[in-house]
């Protein structure tokens, strides 16, 4: 008897565990306002996001393959927004890259329709979308990771007058 209740009580971990990893959740669902909830690299202990920490990552994906990047921070009361990257990205079939680098089979990991799950080196995120952010912060987050894109004309004095 013990047996039979070994044998269905691993069948059962196991059929859940399998329905875990298999959630499907439409490509398009990435679309919005993303902050990492935590992080944490291997052999470590994990790091929750946000106030206590004064530290969240911020990813932007739009429905037309925009992608940024920032890091909020929070010292002594007051917030910056330091753009890290923004470019594009692709999503399709569980294929992930962006800013052009190489697609990744299952990069981004879906748990739900606001939760994913992602891997960067030896880091290990959880990601939260977020449905209710008004759009005009979105959007200040991303003009402000525009800035990272520096215009030809930019370069060429920074380069004259500071990298001379």
């Amino acid at each position: 008897m013990k047996q039979v209740i070994l044998v269905m009580a691993m069948a059962l971990m196991s059929a859940m565990q399998a329905n875990a990893q298999n959630v499907k959740i439409d490509d398009k669902e990435i679309v919005g306002a993303w902050l990492m909830e935590s992080m944490q690299w291997e052999g470590e202990n994990k790091i929750v996001c946000g106030k206590e920490t004064g530290y969240v990552q911020f990813k932007y994906y739009g429905a037309d393959g925009e992608y940024a990047c920032a890091l909020l921070v929070l010292s002594d009361g007051q917030c910056a927004v330091m753009p890290h990257e923004h470019g594009t990205y692709t999503f399709k079939d569980g294929w992930y890259s962006e800013m052009g680098r190489e697609k990744l089979k299952d990069a981004i990991v879906w748990v739900d329709k606001t939760t994913t799950k992602s891997t960067w080196n030896t880091r290990h995120d959880i990601w939260k979308k977020q449905t209710n952010m008004p759009k005009e912060l979105v959007q200040f987050i991303v003009d402000c990771c525009k800035t990272k894109e520096t215009p030809e004309d930019m370069q060429q004095l920074i380069k004259q007058y500071i990298f001379k």
